[in-house]
């Protein structure tokens, strides 16, 4: 699926979608599951590229991982659902009684030397960094060239304020990381909060397998401070609890007590609201009404809001119990949108606003350079490609709408990019996605979840 795909323009939707599993809620649980005594249960997993990295990472380092189907354990690293078939840590798609079963180690980490190799997988570049830290032996961590220019430094120093051993094997501040060899002792650590969210993350979830407390206090603003609550709360689900102070958004303290360890869990994945964006962009690119099922009502993903972003320019939004109705029958008005919150909607929104009147500025994002392509740059580079117009900023973009045209779409091998642009296509005629495939991911059955959109016109 590696040739461009040409995406059929769409007028006055009427479609019915369903949420593919969270992948942030997936990894925070693949970590938590890890790090608990005992076996636990997936339910609902996502199956895509990033948490196939992780589950193989944590088989590498000796936890026990395995996917069940209908038709019991699978063999090896043959994965099957459905009618699929796909080996070697291959994205899957399909469908039917899906379980992911982590038998934890209780905080230890069973391989004494392992090479990881993570590809642009960032999220579990991260976490693992931050639980392979608490072990006793020697891990390198390693990507691929993006992966190489994605700094981590604030995390490697925060954990060795920690105690533990965590270095930039280059000694450059970039991945390949070493880590491990004395576990993780516990104490404060200073965070810078402006680059990654997921820095915080990671050492939250690692910290139940420290030998003592464990503070971290940020400095600065924190960037995407729902994924943090998204993080805390998978944590209080395994058992783990952590202290913000002062309590609620303006937390800038955040302590995992001594003596505290996860307990081994069934856990359900809920609804990816990342992904559900797509389609309530659709909705809105295109007109007409989509519904997507499946959507926890009371998330902690902060993507979960961005319907809201899409009625403030003139769309109307209906929730359900477990569904999002997204409906545009008017004109679409260009905002103001500090996206600080959900910044994998930034590339969502720049392409809904292409149809918009007036320009839309996307602020609160300037981290989105460090994402699996510079996102900002990205953007832009792509919408002057259609024939659209739009500037940079230190922190985001102005989107200016203009008359467009059809083109092939370049998506630097980003999934969101990829994912944005093929709902420009509904409402521009002749747009077609290059590498499409870069969308497993964190959505192997996007295209599959699209052909429902484009035909239901």
């Amino acid at each position: 699926m590696n040739n461009p795909r040409p995406i059929a323009a769409a007028r006055d939707l009427d479609a019915r979608v369903t949420a593919p599993p969270s992948k942030s809620v997936m990894q925070r649980a693949l970590v938590a599951a890890a790090l608990a005594p005992g076996v636990s249960r997936l339910m609902n997993p996502l199956l895509a590229g990033d948490p196939l990295v992780l589950i193989a990472a944590l088989k590498a380092v000796g936890i026990p991982a395995r996917i069940r189907t209908d038709s019991g354990v699978l063999p090896g690293d043959d994965v099957v659902m459905g009618d699929d078939v796909v080996t070697g840590g291959a994205v899957m798609t399909g469908d039917g009684g899906r379980v992911v079963e982590i038998e934890g180690g209780g905080g230890r980490i069973p391989a004494e030397a392992v090479r990881l190799e993570v590809g642009n997988a960032g999220t579990a570049m991260r976490f693992l960094t931050g639980m392979l830290a608490a072990g006793h032996g020697t891990y390198i961590i390693d990507g691929d060239e993006r992966m190489r220019r994605r700094p981590i430094e604030d995390l490697l120093r925060a954990l060795r304020a920690l105690g533990a051993a965590a270095e930039s094997v280059g000694g450059n501040g970039f991945p390949p990381v070493g880590v491990g060899g004395r576990g993780l002792p516990g104490g404060v650590a200073r965070l810078r909060g402006s680059r990654s969210s997921q820095y915080l993350s990671a050492i939250l979830l690692a910290a139940p397998a420290a030998a003592g407390e464990v503070r971290v206090d940020l400095e600065g603003d924190l960037v995407s401070r729902p994924y943090v609550d998204l993080t805390i709360d998978v944590m209080r689900r395994f058992g783990v609890e952590v202290t913000a102070a002062p309590s609620g958004p303006l937390a800038r303290s955040f302590t995992v007590p001594a003596g505290q360890a996860y307990r081994p869990s069934v856990f359900s994945i809920e609804g990816d609201h990342s992904s559900a964006s797509y389609a309530h962009a659709a909705a809105a690119v295109a007109g007409g009404r989509v519904r997507v099922d499946g959507l926890h009502p009371d998330s902690r993903q902060g993507d979960a809001r961005f319907p809201e972003i899409l009625a403030r320019m003139g769309c109307r939004v209906e929730r359900g119990p477990t569904s999002v109705i997204v409906e545009r029958t008017g004109a679409l008005e260009g905002i103001e949108a500090d996206l600080r919150g959900m910044p994998d909607m930034a590339p969502t929104l720049a392409v809904v606003a292409l149809f918009a009147r007036g320009p839309t500025r996307i602020s609160g994002v300037p981290h989105l350079r460090l994402k699996e392509s510079d996102r900002i740059a990205a953007l832009v580079q792509e919408i002057r490609r259609l024939g659209g117009e739009a500037e940079e900023h230190a922190d985001g973009l102005t989107v200016i709408p203009r008359p467009l045209h059809g083109a092939t779409v370049e998506t630097y091998g980003d999934h969101r990019v990829a994912m944005a642009f093929a709902v420009a296509g509904l409402g521009v005629p002749g747009i077609a996605i290059s590498d499409p495939a870069c969308v497993a991911k964190s959505f192997p059955a996007f295209w599959d979840s699209f052909n429902q959109i484009e035909r239901s016109r």
